[in-house]
């Protein structure tokens, strides 16, 4: 700990990300990546952009990718923010809706970084508490002092609720804003964006990092009504009016036009998914009902670390997390059919 850190600096706790391995030829399933990659039309625009341009700042209100994404949704122009990633979406968010008085509420098992927003904010939260099945309990997410933010689907749990529970959370924080992070929605939940032509408290953000293959251009958006909208630019132009560059602009625009692309690797995924599924499920793994590109697995009899430790001996990342209620589940990404085969081969052998 350095003597220069400011307090802030000194009492954070920073989010943790999955391990990202150096080495070559091992099969990476820890950090819920996409195992296509993004389409051609993504590649060709990106290649076409790297060009004498990149020496002029980009488009700081991304004009052209929010229109994009309107109509994609159906939503007004003014309905869209967009930024560098939806984590960053997600800390904007924080700083413009959540005041350090007013207790926020978010489930006990989800999305890690949450917590580190609130402390680093300095805001008051409390985590409710999941079913026993893992299931949010959604009448507990009512009347909040400060506001909601929950994943659905629910990460690392993968599980996801109905369209009409959502709408029951936001209809009982009327005064307040509620987040919906759909990361993972585009692999089997309903998405609620067309709810925020009715109700003015409700923020829906996504990404392009899971569905779309682009975790590495970092392109995140937000879709609420204009004030929100609003309030979220009063922020971001408070820290960097240029929060994505031209390559990332112009590659998301791509990626979100090329719906062909983007139907087909999400079915592929899908379709995997299910099929491990069953077959893990045949080697006495309780699988929870995955919505993602995950899956949230706890085997009968041996432990989760045992099986983590020894899969990455062989050069099988999976995501461990040793936590309480969760310390014997492992959190495994969807790869290509012939990795998550390699993967239930060294199963077999551990188990």
């Amino acid at each position: 700990m350095s003597k220069f850190w400011s307090e802030t600096a000194r009492g954070t706790e920073p989010y943790v990300p999955g391990e990202q391995p150096k080495m070559n030829h091992i099969i990476k399933l820890n950090t819920n990546e996409n195992p296509y990659p993004p389409s051609p039309k993504v590649l060709e625009t990106l290649q076409m952009a790297a060009n004498a341009n990149l020496r002029l700042y980009p488009d700081p209100m991304a004009e052209e990718l929010t229109e994009v994404i309107a109509n994609y949704y159906h939503v007004p122009k003014n309905y869209v923010f967009v930024g560098n990633g939806s984590d960053e979406v997600l800390a904007f968010s924080f700083l413009a809706f959540f005041n350090r008085n007013e207790k926020i509420f978010f489930p006990d098992i989800t999305y890690s970084f949450y917590p580190v927003y609130a402390n680093l904010y300095n805001l008051s939260y409390e985590e409710i508490e999941l079913n026993e099945d893992f299931t949010i309990p959604i009448e507990k997410l009512f009347q909040a002092e400060g506001g909601v933010i929950f994943p659905n689907p629910n990460a690392p749990t993968s599980l996801g609720l109905t369209f009409n529970h959502v709408e029951r959370i936001v209809q009982n924080n009327p005064n307040k804003v509620v987040i919906v992070d759909e990361a993972y929605v585009d692999f089997g939940s309903d998405s609620v964006v067309p709810l925020v032509h009715r109700y003015d408290n409700l923020l829906v953000i996504q990404t392009l990092s899971k569905s779309r293959s682009l975790a590495g251009l970092r392109v995140g958006f937000a879709i609420g009504n204009e004030q929100l909208i609003e309030g979220l630019n009063r922020i971001k132009n408070s820290f960097n009016s240029y929060t994505l560059d031209r390559l990332a602009l112009v590659g998301a625009k791509a990626a979100l036009e090329d719906t062909d692309y983007f139907n087909e690797t999400r079915c592929k995924i899908i379709e995997t998914r299910e099929e491990v599924c069953n077959e893990l499920k045949d080697l006495h793994f309780k699988v929870l009902d995955s919505k993602t590109n995950f899956l949230f697995v706890k085997h009968e009899q041996a432990s989760a670390k045992r099986i983590f430790e020894k899969l990455k001996e062989n050069g099988i990342y999976v995501r461990y997390f040793n936590k309480p209620r969760i310390d014997q589940y492992l959190r495994v990404t969807i790869g290509l059919n012939e990795e998550m085969e390699v993967l239930l081969e060294n199963l077999r052998e551990i188990l």
